[in-house]
């Protein structure tokens, strides 16, 4: 293998942050929508549930087979046609005429909102290696935004034209950004000549020589199903306890975006600090939103008081879901420069599969148990992601380095 010595093109955070943004907000729009949209197709709560589940285990799928085309593919004309193509695919589940077709076109979208992670790790390319935490948590910062802005869009949208415009205006949005991609950033060609075949052959490799990449892939994929376990079932508390619609449901977005804020400080903490604390701190943060979200009964002794819980809940949720994402891509970034796509590939492939394992039990816990059985299996998650961490590496963790040689050795 050649590496090239060309150093790194230069584009800018913000605009990074906000190509992550608007990839990534594809996989979101249909959560607050999951009542409305089974209303139209006459499906229960728990069928419809799994539409949010089919856009997660696509973009696991996208994130497996998309992702490592970063490290084989010049960067911006791949972004320039996944964007295009996603906007076909939110058109097709606009027009779904029926909730198996539905489901299907999620699955799709999911596969190809992957392109969010062809954009991220060429954030910690364009600074110094001791910088990489802020450069993650700048342009982190406007993935979160996009993930729960998303929810607030297609809520309100979706009042006021029904939930199929939401998919049809998401869709102009992504074609839009197709020529913008061509005008702000510059040519990002691959660091290495690799082919597809080696770059998918490397993934098993550096899943099975790094400690540290498997114990932050693990970590990672049991703190967002605990996240997701809030967002997918919030649509169907709102309604149960409140008759409240998907536009509120969508306003909770806007709330949790405070929490989104954190991430520069997160990204500034990682590099003062190392990403371990960083972790603690967010998954400390995560169990103490859980507590302030769990209150059904309290709800029915005084709505004003659960409903002030659950905002001071989403914004320490966010929070603490932020800063433990910041941490643990700072730290598997800082592994080997030139294979940052396949890392990302693997950690966020595990961690993809955790949000829609989340999600399905989250679905589940709610039909059986409400809003009492998703709050313990939130929690339940999150301590065993601090068994996990408790357990894992305590010295020079965020440090570790792989070899190349190790990468392709296999290979």
């Amino acid at each position: 293998m050649t590496t090239s010595q060309k150093p790194a093109p230069h584009a800018p955070l913000p605009f990074l942050g906000l190509a992550c943004a608007v990839g990534v907000s594809t996989m979101y729009y249909n959560q607050p929508l999951l009542l409305e949209m089974g209303r139209t197709y006459g499906v229960t709560a728990g069928r419809t549930g799994f539409v949010a589940v089919a856009t997660q285990i696509g973009y696991a799928i996208g994130l497996l087979f998309f992702v490592p085309l970063g490290d084989v593919l010049e960067r911006r004309a791949l972004m320039m046609r996944m964007y295009g193509a996603v906007a076909i695919g939110l058109l097709l589940v606009a027009a779904s005429p029926g909730i198996n077709l539905l489901i299907a076109g999620s699955v799709l979208i999911g596969m190809l909102a992957s392109v969010t992670h062809v954009a991220l790790p060429i954030a910690p390319d364009l600074v110094s290696h001791e910088q990489r935490g802020r450069a993650i948590g700048t342009v982190m910062t406007g993935l979160l935004l996009g993930i729960l802005l998303a929810r607030t869009f297609a809520g309100w949208v979706s009042k006021i034209h029904g939930w199929r415009w939401v998919f049809v205006v998401a869709a102009v949005m992504n074609a839009a950004f197709v020529p913008l991609l061509k005008k702000v950033m510059p040519r990002l060609p691959p660091k290495q000549k690799l082919h597809y075949s080696d770059a998918m052959k490397s993934l098993w490799t550096l899943f099975r020589t790094q400690p540290l990449l498997r114990e932050s892939s693990i970590i990672g994929a049991l703190v967002f199903a605990s996240f997701s376990c809030f967002w997918t079932t919030l649509a169907f508390l709102l309604n149960r306890h409140y008759e409240l619609g998907p536009g509120v449901a969508g306003t909770f977005g806007v709330v949790g975006a405070a929490g989104a804020m954190v991430a520069p400080l997160a990204g500034r903490l990682a590099d003062k600090h190392g990403s371990r604390y960083v972790i603690s701190l967010g998954m400390a943060l995560l169990a103490g939103s859980y507590f302030l979200l769990w209150g059904e009964e309290a709800a029915h002794r005084s709505t004003a008081f659960h409903l002030v819980a659950l905002v001071v809940g989403v914004i320490v949720l966010d929070m603490g879901a932020q800063m433990t994402q910041v941490a643990n891509q700072t730290r598997i970034f800082g592994l080997d420069p030139s294979a940052r796509s396949r890392l990302n590939t693997v950690y966020m492939t595990i961690y993809f599969t955790g949000a829609a394992a989340g999600s399905a039990l989250a679905t589940i816990a709610w039909v059986h148990w409400a809003w009492n059985g998703v709050c313990i299996l939130a929690l339940s998650l999150i301590a065993l992601a601090a068994i996990w961490h408790a357990t894992g590496h305590k010295n020079g963790g965020d440090r570790c380095k792989v070899s190349r040689e190790d990468v392709f050795m296999e290979a």
